[in-house]
């Protein structure tokens, strides 16, 4: 039996911020915090946009290409070398 491909939907939450920053980080927070109880959330993909300018986004995550593998998660414009994101060890985990 062959299986369809399955459609991919977006969800748009508009969330209200001053300024382009501050949307930026909004939106880290709030996919690093979906990125804990879901695989479905594509940081890479995460943008921004002015309310009455929404065709004009602005990427959150650099999202490059690594050369070992993988893609750059820090912010957009960072200065630091591209990197990987780094697991943060559960301390409660080992009590």
């Amino acid at each position: 039996m062959v299986t369809a491909p399955r459609n991919r939907w977006v969800i748009h939450l508009p969330v209200l911020v001053p300024d382009l920053n501050r949307a930026r980080i909004f939106a880290r927070t709030a996919v690093r915090a979906l990125a804990l109880v879901t695989t479905c959330v594509d940081a890479g993909e995460v943008t921004v946009s002015e309310e009455d300018a929404q065709g004009v986004r602005h990427r959150v995550f650099c999202d490059r290409l690594l050369p070992a593998g993988g893609r750059c998660a820090l912010p957009t414009e960072h200065s630091a070398p591209c990197t990987a994101r780094r697991r943060r060890p559960n301390p409660s985990r080992y009590r």
